[in-house]
């Protein structure tokens, strides 16, 4: 099957939550699902979420294995020549979604046998990163004197980005204002 629901209560649940004897603990099994959802039903369901007596807590668990949800927009187009949006997939290899006697719902991703192995990044080629070099602590003498001639070059070279950032943003308004004489920033 591709959903299983159990629900077990009483003090035998004791061991799953402490507030499960009184409330119960839901547990849902979710496998091997691919499905489509509209987004308008997924906006529709916010009115059954609000609600002005906050309910009692219930621990639950929701394991979700191997599951693909595909989200299309069925909202009216704004444009009739447009192709509309793309979908989007949302595929899910395994997760655990608990909540707690907190209230709260923690996400987790089991790790075990089977879950993937964390990899390395992937350095790109042609990107170059900055030396890591530890920064000396400013002690009585402050900065060494070696460092204040590259710190010079360094202010030099960014107060001349700033001027060239400056003169480009007044070429622009003075682009856009041939356009419109009225426009403001």
């Amino acid at each position: 099957p591709e959903l299983c629901l159990r629900l077990q209560s009483g003090p035998g649940t004791a061991a799953l939550s402490p507030l499960a004897p009184r409330c119960g603990f839901l547990r849902v099994l979710l496998q091997h699902c691919c499905t489509e959802l509209c987004m308008s039903s997924l906006t529709g369901l916010g009115p059954f979420l609000e609600d002005e007596i906050i309910p009692e807590v219930m621990p639950m668990e929701i394991e979700v294995l191997d599951a693909k949800v595909t989200l299309k927009d069925d909202s009216p187009q704004v444009y009739p020549t447009s192709p509309g949006p793309v979908p989007i997939v949302v595929a899910v290899d395994h997760v655990v979604v608990r909540r707690r006697d907190d209230g709260v719902f923690y996400l987790t991703a089991p790790q075990g046998k089977d879950s993937p192995r964390e990899e390395e990044p992937v350095s790109v080629p042609g990107e170059q990163k900055a030396p890591a070099e530890p920064v000396p602590a400013a002690g009585a003498g402050g900065l060494q004197l070696k460092q204040v001639p590259e710190l010079q070059r360094e202010l030099q070279a960014m107060k001349l980005a700033l001027a060239e950032a400056n003169m480009d943003k007044a070429r622009l308004l003075q682009e856009l204002r041939k356009y419109d004489p009225l426009f403001q920033l």
